[in-house]
């Protein structure tokens, strides 16, 4: 006896249309469900329990806020004696009356002190201070040491010659009047330029301005150094200025 093959002809044949998975939907388990619960309270207890735990302080009064007296000492070289002599007057009148510090120059230890007191109101009038003291001592002008306590985006750098290249003898002399320039000439060129201040002391070069002008001013004074002539160390510098100024 034939059996029919064709899958039509036979009773409750499954259709070959494919299956939605869409059409499935996964049903959790109610143990998950319940574990879950159980762990969402034990959260909710213990978070309950360490807000009741935490310690309640009041608050603290300005005097406490600012801490015990602090004091800072910057040591003055032999050569720099008489220029403090003569401008100490400049140095003590910001301090004391912009700043509401105390100071003195200790003859014994050749130190200037500076040293916060109860009038002081800035915790940061110290710092400023202590860096405006260091860069006159360093060389600058009153003046341009005072933008150190008008503004908080000027700082100080120093570094050597031979730091850059090992120079000796009269190959270093000739860096550092490559530096300098005929009187003066290439060292206040850079200056304009790039918005800095720069002394020159023996082999020792130090900074002052913000920290986008310092690092033109040192990639200048570092290819003076490595030979450049004056002039290309012009052109890069101007291009870097300009386009420093357009993007601000």
């Amino acid at each position: 006896m034939d059996v029919d093959k064709n899958p039509e002809s036979v009773p409750g044949a499954a259709a070959d249309t494919p299956v939605d998975p869409e059409a499935f939907i996964q049903v959790k388990s109610r143990r998950t469900q319940k574990r879950k619960l159980e762990q969402d309270g034990a959260d909710m207890d213990t978070e309950q329990q360490v807000a009741s735990k935490r310690p309640q302080f009041p608050p603290i009064s300005g005097e406490r806020l600012k801490g015990p007296t602090e004091m800072r000492k910057i040591a003055i070289p032999s050569h720099r004696y008489t220029p403090l002599k003569e401008n100490w007057l400049k140095i003590y009148t910001p301090i004391v009356e912009n700043l509401h510090l105390q100071v003195r120059f200790n003859l014994k230890s050749r130190m200037v002190e500076i040293k916060t007191c109860k009038d002081t109101q800035d915790i940061g009038s110290l710092t400023k201070a202590t860096d405006f003291v260091k860069a006159f001592v360093l060389g600058f002008q009153v003046e341009d040491s005072l933008a150190l306590i008008r503004l908080d985006e000027l700082f100080l750098e120093s570094f050597d010659v031979t730091d850059v290249k090992p120079l000796k003898g009269d190959h270093l002399s000739r860096a550092i009047g490559r530096i300098a320039g005929k009187g003066g000439k290439t060292k206040f060129t850079i200056e304009n330029v790039t918005k800095t201040r720069i002394v020159l002391a023996d082999t020792k070069i130090h900074l002052l301005g913000s920290f986008q002008n310092i690092k033109m001013a040192r990639t200048a004074i570092c290819n003076l150094i490595l030979g450049s002539p004056p002039s290309k160390v012009y052109g890069n510098i101007r291009v870097v200025a300009s386009r420093s100024a357009e993007r601000f």
